[in-house]
């Protein structure tokens, strides 16, 4: 769905390039995390995706379209949910009359049922401005799903929700997901979206250091307590003694920590390369 070609970008003349001739694919029918250390970039590569930054060179495509250009048909496919944003002094229904309309598939009956999932239904005709920033929070990702959107693309979604508010969100993302969108989510808090993705995207500056599959994650490494003989990419010390991130054997399977893989790209990116480019 979205193709990064050979894209360049940099805040200002002066200051050092964020990305350099950064390629990368992202495909519908995917739930995407996107991971990377603070100040890789992932925020700026959102901005860039949805057309809201100009690169130095290189281009985003959305199906073929330069989503720079801002063409009407790009725009109603997007739908992005920053890390923080303001809602205007409206109520709840203004707020849907006003901007639903630029969105041709936007869906009242959802944006009700995600609502009810949120447990905001009650506040269809209070002002946006009165509610807290977890409510706030809802009531617009509730919008955003509402919206159908081809592409639904959020940065740090779960900050501001308490923990039944967590539990509420991957919910939402369970039902509003089909084959023919494409979800992605930016985040630092992994154990919030560990179990709700099915691909996983791990990029520092320039590189991507991973991106593939939760399904090829299982099959090519395992996360558990160390046995003799491992030989392990990454080691994590507990209370309960070792644990480590090791290639998996014949058959073998176990959940995706994804804190564990992240420190494990990071620090051994050259082992994750070589693991995830071997054949099967």
């Amino acid at each position: 769905m979205f193709t990064f070609n050979h894209l360049s970008f940099s805040y200002g003349n002066k200051a050092p390039k964020l990305f350099n001739d950064f390629n990368m694919t992202l495909e519908a029918g995917n739930v995407y995390g996107l991971l990377g250390k603070n100040g890789a970039g992932k925020s700026t590569l959102i901005y860039l995706m949805t057309g809201l930054l100009t690169p130095e060179s290189g281009e985003v495509l959305m199906e073929g379209d330069n989503v720079r250009r801002r063409l009407p048909k790009t725009v109603s496919e997007i739908f992005l949910v920053p890390e923080e944003f303001d809602l205007p002094r409206l109520t709840m229904r203004k707020y849907i009359s006003i901007n639903a309309p630029f969105y041709p598939r936007f869906s009242m009956e959802d944006m009700e049922r995600y609502l009810e999932i949120f447990e905001m239904s009650g506040h269809m005709d209070d002002k946006l401005t009165s509610l807290s920033m977890g409510q706030k929070k809802k009531v617009f990702m509730s919008f955003a799903f509402a919206t159908n959107t081809r592409a639904l693309i959020m940065d740090e979604p779960t900050n501001g929700l308490d923990i039944p508010s967590k539990s509420q969100f991957r919910k939402l993302i369970t039902t509003g997901m089909s084959d023919d969108k494409m979800i992605l989510i930016s985040t630092h808090q992994v154990r919030d979206i560990s179990d709700i993705l099915d691909h996983i995207a791990i990029i520092d500056h320039s590189q991507v250091l991973l991106n593939t599959s939760m399904a090829d994650v299982m099959g090519r490494l395992a996360f558990r307590p160390l046995r003799e003989g491992d030989q392990p990419i990454f080691v994590l010390q507990s209370p309960y003694g070792p644990l480590g991130a090791v290639p998996a054997t014949e058959g073998e399977e176990t959940n995706v920590d994804l804190e564990m893989l992240f420190n494990a790209t990071l620090q051994n990116p050259e082992a994750i390369n070589r693991l995830f480019t071997a054949s099967k």
